[in-house]
């Protein structure tokens, strides 16, 4: 069926809609109250923006999911964004679930621990802490003031253990030895409670009475312990952020614009205090408008696994503002209100979270602007076409000729584009050629790259003369033009003890290389492109080469996976035995079938027929 027999038979339901480029690629995803119509809306005359009316020239296909309500198509848009991270919908590069400090207060000794995965079990959950350095100098303030088990030892009252060394320090009361106060021990986990719900006032006034109880009874030990942790505890208070006493939750949301260009704020408030804040820089955004950009990021962000606080509060309206609200409620299992606060001290905080994007946005674009001049520095140096913006590298990687492997690395603006890196095993050239086996990567890569229609502005080979050679004529033959191409290799200069290393570029056509200054910001751009594509591909080699060291003949046998393997040799001992085994003795192995054992029988009646 072609695109526009689709587009007439849409049907009119809520649900989400992907479009594809002719090679069946996901180029955007987005969710409708009406397939039909949001769907044909793109197909229609009137003005876009540039990054639709380039996105709708290269749609060539269209699928349809319908759902049952637009809730449930905006949970599933999140979820297919995240899945195929699609070139014309907003990606956020930071895929990893925050971190959370887990804290299950129903066991016999509670403990805290560090998780990124929520579950409802009952445990409680603080955070997000982000950046994490604020959570581990939380978790360490803890550990130093109340002596709760920090380690993960399963305690068994039949087997009690021996203290260890946080036990002599002061900083574990030991119920690993069996004889820890329980009752004790839970006053101290309230204790922890207090303080990670920012209830440090009623902890204090808690701890000065009983420290002032326990120096009237004369226990001057027990006095002054309470005294150091209601010092320590008063020097983490200078240091917290308190944002409210009322002990809201709330996430608040800012953004900034320039040039195409966006960043956005999140400030993560829990209990009244500003656990952290994520910065989110977004490089292309030209052709949306800011309510377009805040939807799609609002969508990702939460599409996350994270407990969801009472309030979010945005910079603007969005679209759809109640049906978004729902799908927070129903992630929370409670009520959420998703706010545009106009006044007051809620206002106050949006416009703190808009001061704190404009201010990354501005650090973005001078980083931006540094590194554009070095791309302008490396380009005049070796005389390219092109600005060198997008690079891809290239190393081969081999010991004699065994296990021959190549990477490419890719680097946008002078940053690792580690989504875009690939690994190849060489599979055309026998023994050791690094000549040929470039060739092969070459041809490979750019076979695939020319039908895509992307292409970088700089190919970087790791090799001399020989290996630039071997690229050039693959390029040439494919009828490659675009890219600049070079070759980079380190030298040596100076007598033995005092010698200095170099690089040298090699230009295609030029019969000298080009010798980069030592300390150069050019010379550390194109060195440490190179370095990372050898890294990458030693990392490979070496895992073909234990993949290899590991292998065995079984492997190679039809029916014969991973878990059969393992009980045939455990049930044999060798392969040797398992070799020599008959027929049936094979089908009454643990895991066996007769075919199975047939197929092992046949397989080496055949090799001992080749071998003779």
């Amino acid at each position: 069926m072609t695109l526009e027999e689709k587009l007439q038979n849409l049907p009119d339901a809520p649900g989400v809609y992907i479009m594809k480029d002719a090679k069946g690629h996901v180029i955007y995803i987005g969710k409708a109250l009406s397939l039909k119509n949001r769907a044909r809306s793109y197909f229609q005359k009137g003005a876009k923006g540039e990054k639709t009316e380039l996105m709708v020239r290269r749609i060539v296909d269209l699928e349809t999911i319908v759902t049952h309500t637009e809730l449930e198509a905006l949970a599933l848009e999140a979820n297919l964004i995240k899945k195929h991270r699609p070139k014309y919908n907003i990606i956020l590069r930071d895929d990893k679930n925050y971190p959370y400090l887990r804290f299950d207060t129903r066991s016999e000794y509670p403990r805290l621990e560090v998780v990124r995965r929520l579950k409802k079990d009952g445990a409680l959950y603080y955070g997000p802490y982000v950046p994490a350095g604020g959570m581990w100098e939380t978790l360490a303030l803890i550990r130093r003031t109340f002596p709760i088990a920090p380690c993960k030892i399963e305690f068994k009252a039949e087997r009690p253990g021996r203290p260890c060394i946080q036990f002599q320090i002061g900083r574990c009361v030991a119920p690993c030895s069996g004889e820890a106060d329980k009752i004790q021990y839970h006053d101290m986990v309230n204790q922890v409670r207090l303080f990670l719900e920012g209830k440090n006032r009623d902890l204090l006034d808690m701890l000065k009475a009983r420290m002032e109880e326990a120096s009237a009874n004369m226990e001057y030990e027990r006095a002054a312990e309470l005294r150091d942790r209601i010092a320590k505890i008063e020097g983490a208070l200078e240091k917290q952020k308190i944002i409210s006493s009322g002990f809201e939750n709330q996430d608040v949301i800012g953004m900034a614009f320039e040039g195409g260009r966006a960043d956005i704020q999140a400030l993560f408030i829990r209990n009244g205090m500003l656990l952290g804040r994520k910065d989110f820089f977004l490089d292309d955004v030209r052709g949306m408008t800011e309510e377009e950009v805040l939807n799609d990021f609002l969508r990702q962000f939460y599409s996350k696994e994270m407990i969801v606080p009472e309030e979010v509060l945005l910079p603007l309206e969005i679209l759809d503002r109640e049906m978004f609200e729902g799908w927070l409620t129903e992630k929370r299992g409670g009520k959420v209100e998703v706010l545009v606060p106009q006044r007051g001290r809620k206002r106050e905080l949006v416009q703190m979270a808009s001061d704190n994007a404009a201010q990354s946005l501005r650090e973005h674009l001078l980083s931006r602007r540094s590194k554009e001049r070095i791309l302008m520095r490396l380009q005049e140096e070796l005389g390219l076409r092109n600005l060198p913006r997008r690079i891809e590298a290239f190393d081969i990687s081999t010991i004699q000729g065994a296990e021959s492997a190549a990477s490419m690395v890719s680097f946008e603006n002078n940053m690792p584009d580690k989504r875009n890196y690939k690994k190849f095993k060489i599979k055309t050239v026998e023994g050791q050629d690094d000549f040929a086996s470039m060739a092969e990567v070459i041809r490979r890569r750019y076979t695939k790259a020319k039908e895509e229609g992307i292409l970088p502005d700089l190919v970087l080979i790791d090799g001399g003369k020989g290996q630039l050679n071997a690229a050039l004529d693959v390029l040439r033959e494919l009828g490659i033009e675009g890219p600049d191409v070079i070759g980079l290799a380190k030298a040596r200069s100076g007598e033995e003890g005092t010698e200095r290393e170099f690089e040298r570029v090699f230009l295609p056509g030029v019969d000298e290389p080009v010798i980069l200054e030592p300390t150069s910001a050019t010379t550390h751009l194109v060195a440490r492109v190179r370095d990372e594509a050898h890294r990458f591909a030693i990392t490979y080699h070496r895992k073909l080469r234990e993949k290899r060291a590991v292998h065995s003949e079984l492997d190679d046998i039809p029916g014969i996976g991973e878990a059969r393997k393992k009980a045939l040799l455990r049930h044999f001992g060798s392969v040797e035995n398992i070799r020599q085994a008959a027929v049936e003795e094979l089908a009454a192995a643990p895991g066996m079938t007769n075919k199975a054992a047939e197929e092992i029988a046949a397989f080496y009646k055949k090799k001992l027929v080749g071998q003779g």
